[in-house]
């Protein structure tokens, strides 16, 4: 077999990317509703019928579905609409303009994840334009709501409409972006993610003038020695498979960090000394690693006081804890307030934002396979290999619910991997044509080897 190439789309799938960028899906509010017209309009062309599902007024989720004979099991094409917010003037083009330039298509949403969401719609329009007979169903699913956590999109569509949607494989984001190392391109597969922790502590205290501090009980003090308690915790170290598969895959491609990397496997409690030393050779390398081995807790938003010279009676802190598969969040909640015991933890409350376990899925599985047997004809010095992701996807929503799901977005880097993921969220968020091109072709390969 050979991977068909798909050039000719190029300007296609360019343009509607573009398109689907300038439908500005922030979130919030997200008003995806947009953008799911859009897609069913595109669709439509190809005789598609799908249906826009609404959690609440303008957030709408989009679901088509191409039929197969049902000999094999059915295949779900994740992917969202919204995008977190983009400041214009921190931006060298304007953030939702879809602009084509030098190759690449910018804007919010280009990488994440709008651009998959190209991606998979090409794929399964070619699938059906090419006629390919295909033995399962290939559901499309693009939702709502998924950068801020996905109740009113992947979570609501599974808990009311989980006939139209779930399916035992899911192909979402979070993974395909090659990993350069020595010459070589390693694919990784994002078989698993950390659970999430987010949770907020208020400090209570008793008001007072500003300038007689000793006869008031100030607030910002007792959650600033709540921040600095959480940051001096140094947690169990723990390898999951995935991570270990991980490490044992990069060592084959590069063997001037094998014994970098099986002195971390067999010394977890000298983690943070040896993670220093492999950042000496690859420091984005080591800064991958390193929060895939603990827990971690994050200061994102603290707040406190009223006015210039008021001693304030309350402030409060929230954090972004990110807990590995098969450590419990309850637990880990459970230590946390432990840790706080000493720092008069009658005065203070907890309040939980969000919350899931970590998850996992083997790589022992057809679509896993399929992967693999693609990438190595594509490039057959490849590495591949499965990743967890320390962030969160709506993958978490399918696999509690029996799903195997794989992130893997196919890419190529066109710049320095720390750089290119900084622009994720961040400025000039951006993705090449040719890649666009490239994750096309391969996604379709994959998904076609898959379900014939």
């Amino acid at each position: 077999m050979t991977i068909q190439n798909f050039n000719n789309i190029e300007s296609e799938i360019t343009s509607f990317l573009s398109e689907l960028i300038r439908i500005n899906t922030t979130n919030p509010p997200g008003n995806e509703i947009n953008a799911a017209k859009y897609i069913q309009d595109f669709l439509a062309r190809d005789g598609f019928q799908s249906e826009i599902l609404e959690s609440e007024p303008q957030r709408g989720s989009l679901i088509t579905r191409l039929k197969g004979t049902g000999e094999k099991p059915s295949l779900l094409l994740l992917g969202h609409l919204d995008v977190v917010a983009a400041n214009a003037k921190e931006w060298s083009v304007p953030p939702f303009d879809g602009l084509v330039k030098d190759g690449y298509v910018y804007g919010r949403g280009a990488y994440d994840m709008k651009g998959m969401v190209a991606i998979e719609i090409f794929t399964l329009k070619l699938l059906k334009q090419n006629k390919i007979p295909i033995k399962g169903d290939i559901v499309l699913a693009a939702t709502a709501d998924e950068e801020r956590g996905g109740e009113k999109g992947a979570e609501w569509l599974l808990r009311t409409h989980k006939d139209k949607v779930w399916c035992p494989y899911v192909i979402n984001e979070g993974g395909g972006l090659a990993i350069p190392q020595n010459g070589v391109n390693v694919y990784p597969v994002q078989t698993a993610e950390k659970g999430i922790l987010w949770f907020k502590v208020k400090a209570k205290g008793t008001p007072g003038h500003g300038s007689m501090p000793n006869t008031a009980d100030n607030a910002i003090l007792r959650i600033n020695k709540v921040i600095a308690k959480l940051d001096s915790y140094k947690p169990e170290i723990t390898y999951v498979p995935t991570l270990k598969e991980y490490l044992a895959e990069i060592s084959l491609i590069n063997p001037d960090l094998k014994e970098d990397f099986t002195k971390l496997l067999n010394n977890p409690t000298q983690s943070e000394q040896i993670i220093d030393e492999i950042a000496k050779k690859d420091k984005a390398l080591a800064e991958e690693i390193r929060p895939r081995t603990k827990t971690t807790i994050t200061p994102t938003i603290i707040s406190g006081g009223v006015k210039e010279n008021i001693i304030p009676s309350e402030a409060e802190a929230v954090f972004d804890c990110r807990v590995l598969p098969g450590q419990s969040v309850e637990e880990t909640l459970d230590t946390i307030k432990g840790l706080l015991q000493d720092i008069g933890f009658d005065k203070l409350s907890f309040e939980i934002i969000q919350k899931h376990d970590g998850n996992e899925s083997t790589t022992h599985t057809p679509l896993y396979s399929a992967i693999t047997s693609v990438l190595r004809e594509l490039e057959p010095n490849c590495g591949i290999t499965p990743t967890m992701t320390t962030g969160g996807t709506d993958s978490h929503f399918f696999r509690e619910t029996g799903s195997i799901a794989y992130g893997f977005h196919p890419m190529r880097p066109d710049e320095p991997i720390d750089l290119l993921e900084k622009r994720m969220h961040g400025i000039d968020e951006r993705i090449t044509i040719e890649n666009l091109v490239f994750g096309t072709s391969v996604l379709y390969e994959t998904v076609k080897r898959f379900m014939t």
